[in-house]
């Protein structure tokens, strides 16, 4: 499993497969946020199959997608909320990593 991490508390990661849960949970994230929208790219998982496998795992998961190259003051908003209100540390993924990053650095923007 390949994720870069941002913070103690935060990292980013590519599409993940519910394969890759017993990884994540053995690196010790305790929450994955999905932003990638479902049916964006064929054959990529839905965030169903990974929400079961994660939870199934003992961990949290939460569902925001951001379009690509449109992500909103709403994402960042339900992001931030989201991590305000789930263990750490989160990993989010999302095609490359790069929405994650973007809305975690808008979030840090937005608190000044």
């Amino acid at each position: 499993m390949d994720y870069r991490q941002i913070t103690d508390s935060y990292s980013v990661s590519p599409q993940i497969e519910p394969g890759d849960v017993s990884a994540i949970k053995a690196a010790g994230f305790k929450s994955v946020i999905c932003n990638r929208p479902d049916d964006e790219q064929p054959g990529q998982p839905s965030h169903d199959a990974v929400k079961a496998a994660v939870e199934a795992a003992g961990l949290t998961f939460r569902y925001i997608p951001v379009i690509s190259g449109q992500m909103t003051m709403d994402n960042v908003e339900d992001q931030a909320k989201v991590l305000g209100e789930i263990e750490g540390p989160v990993l989010a993924y999302c095609r490359s990593g790069t929405r994650c990053t973007n809305l975690y650095a808008a979030i840090q923007q937005m608190k000044g």
